[in-house]
């Protein structure tokens, strides 16, 4: 994979000071014409945790590069820098191309860079804090000064795993559920996606549940809202079936915190190769959380 993070000389011009705006202009565009994060990236001619980091607000756009970015999306520099032809400053509510066609249940390895595998492992090993830039580095075969080449800091290896872990989470959730009008059905297919995420990726939401306390304030905020949002999504599944009376459960939203964190804790216990496949686990938590509504 392409390194993660693109710097041009100190001398170029800054379009923006890691403006978290402009990179949710960016994305809310891209998603507008269908663009998924992979094959933009590779469009613009960086990494997809490059590009996350950008959407998200935590890099710095130099001028080439917004100029890039707006000429593959077909619109002006002006127009992602002030909102100038309507770009919205959210992401769309409508399902994106990508999320329409996605094969949402389906995973492929880990798609990231050597030194993003090589810190998730030594993460996984002994904590964000017992891990040192020499030990990532010998992890994965990058020099340390190579090491800080793509990432400025540990607390940027982090954050990049964090933000490329809520990216994913985020595609699937809303590819779970497109097409879909029934409550009851997008709240099943998005528990269904959550315990998939948490077999199949289980190293992310591991590091997801354990290490988010070491970001920095402004990191961890971050975060906690893209996963706030999450769950104000599938409370309002739970609410919209409530109302339909196909939920008989007393207290809605306390449920629905019940069922996420039953599919978050996944990591803690399921093993793979074990008695249950991930395709079994999800079958089995949409059980339990369809009891739990009192369906």
């Amino acid at each position: 994979m392409a390194s993660s993070m693109f710097r041009y000389p100190k001398h170029m011009p800054v379009a923006n000071d890691a403006d978290p705006i402009i990179g949710t202009r960016v994305r809310a565009a891209r998603l507008i014409r269908g663009h998924s994060l992979r094959a933009f990236a590779a469009m613009i001619g960086v990494s997809p945790a490059t590009l996350s980091q950008i959407e998200n607000g935590h890099t710095q756009l130099s001028v080439p590069r917004l100029r890039i970015i707006a000429r593959h999306l077909g619109v002006t520099p002006g127009e992602l820098i002030d909102g100038r032809g309507g770009i919205a400053i959210t992401a769309p509510p409508e399902p994106s191309a990508r999320a329409l066609a996605a094969e949402w249940r389906v995973y492929d390895p880990l798609e990231f860079d050597p030194i993003l595998l090589g810190a998730l492992d030594e993460f996984l090993e002994v904590g964000y804090h017992g891990t040192s830039m020499r030990k990532i580095s010998a992890r994965c075969g990058v020099s340390v000064p190579g090491i800080y080449g793509h990432y400025i800091s540990k607390q940027e290896i982090l954050m990049t795993i964090l933000s490329e872990t809520m990216s994913e989470l985020e595609w699937r959730a809303v590819a779970a559920v497109a097409g879909e009008t029934d409550p009851v059905t997008k709240f099943c297919r998005s528990v269904e996606n959550l315990a998939l995420f948490h077999t199949y990726r289980r190293q992310l939401g591991f590091i997801g549940t354990s290490e988010v306390r070491a970001l920095e304030p402004d990191n961890r905020n971050s975060i906690a809202a893209r996963r706030n949002q999450q769950q104000v999504v599938f409370d309002g599944y739970v609410a919209d079936a409530v109302r339909a009376g196909r939920f008989q459960v007393v207290n809605p939203g306390d449920a629905a915190r019940v069922v996420v964190t039953m599919c978050t804790s996944l990591p803690n216990w399921w093993q793979p190769g074990g008695r249950l496949t991930p395709d079994d686990v999800a079958n089995e938590y949409v059980g339990y959380a369809m009891s739990l509504m009192g369906s």
